[in-house]
């Protein structure tokens, strides 16, 4: 009889809502999951590994990290900063970045809040680590549920790994949503753009949100009377995305 194959131990660092829902997530499909935080004996914490169960554990940021194949990030910025930089070593590891590094202008509404990117800077202070921007534009009640929507909601990723990338995105068809491959890291600049556009109605405090759903078509195939025959673009480097 083959034995199962032993999944991942996933480190989600931080103990916020959208932590405590890929917790919840990851550890009903089987993950083992431990939360990093500031103060692992905090009610914060405890109350995190309550409501994940499935023998959740929690101990400090770096500790959870160095214990986690993959680590995730589901910090506010300015935190991030210190946070991302207190890890230890992480080569090899995937670190997901889920982060909007937004501020508020003057005029009330997002503006840039890190340049290059957030997720750039994050492989920057960790070289040896692959860095995979994904999850920055869906609120934690599609974690929770993707049905909240109706249709299946798009999650853009985009890292200079191809292995990193098509993992993540192999975890993305698992939590019931639909991954799509944008290209490199330096493409998590537009990534959180469109973060900061979903913020704009919850700033504004409108009675309704709004979700990314990308759709696939070949509408473009035909309307560009395009034989599709030239080079594909990148294509010694494609990640292969899982089928939905």
């Amino acid at each position: 009889m083959t034995k199962p194959t032993k999944k991942e131990i996933i480190a989600i660092i931080g103990t916020g809502d959208l932590a405590k829902s890929f917790g919840r997530r990851f550890a009903r499909l089987g993950y083992p999951v431990v939360y990093g935080s500031r103060n692992p004996e905090s009610a914060t914490a405890k109350s995190a590994i309550d409501k994940t169960g499935h023998d959740a554990i929690a101990m400090s940021q770096k500790d959870a990290a160095q214990k986690g194949h993959v680590v995730f990030l589901p910090i506010n910025w300015p935190a991030m900063q210190t946070a991302a930089q207190s890890l230890g070593n992480l080569d090899g590891k995937i670190v997901v970045d889920p982060s909007v590094p937004w501020r508020q202008g003057k005029d009330g509404y997002p503006e840039v809040g890190v340049v290059p990117s957030g997720a750039e800077l994050i492989q920057q202070w960790n070289p040896g680590a692959k860095v995979v921007k994904a999850f920055g534009t869906m609120g934690s009640m599609i974690i929770d549920n993707p049905m909240t929507v109706d249709g299946p909601v798009t999650i853009p990723i985009a890292s200079d790994f191809n292995d990193a990338k098509e993992r993540v995105a192999r975890f993305i068809v698992e939590l019931g949503l639909d991954p799509v491959d944008l290209g490199p890291l330096r493409m998590a600049r537009s990534v959180e753009s469109l973060a900061m556009i979903y913020m704009i109605p919850l700033i504004r405090r409108d009675s309704t949100e709004w979700e990314f759903v990308f759709r696939r078509n070949a509408d473009w195939v035909r309307k560009w009377q395009d034989d599709w025959g030239d080079p594909v673009v990148d294509a010694e480097h494609l990640a292969k995305m899982p089928e939905i």
